[in-house]
């Protein structure tokens, strides 16, 4: 099991080993309140990406007056000139 970083080169089971060692040895005691806050952090991140990703999908599916009022200028739009091609061909016979 090797990952290769730009800045680190490779990283394999031993170096592993020693960052955890490291790690222990920084936290120590505090280590299960430092676990603790790493996982609420954890959960409160994927309930904001959640709530933004629901937000998107309700945005995406639900018709507001705007996109109500677009849709009509652009059928509007589109039978305007389908008449008004329709004029210009019978016009041109």
């Amino acid at each position: 099991m090797t990952t290769h970083l730009a800045f680190l080169g490779p990283i394999g089971t031993p170096e592993l080993i020693v960052l955890a060692i490291i790690g222990l040895l920084v936290f120590g005691r505090r280590l299960p309140e430092v676990g603790r806050s790493l996982g609420k952090g954890i959960v409160e991140f994927k309930k904001g990406l959640s709530g933004v990703e629901d937000e998107l999908k309700s945005a995406a599916n639900s018709d507001t007056p705007e996109s109500q009022k677009t849709d009509k200028l652009d059928s509007d739009a589109t039978q305007s000139t389908m008449n008004s091609e329709n004029e210009s061909t019978k016009s041109q016979s």
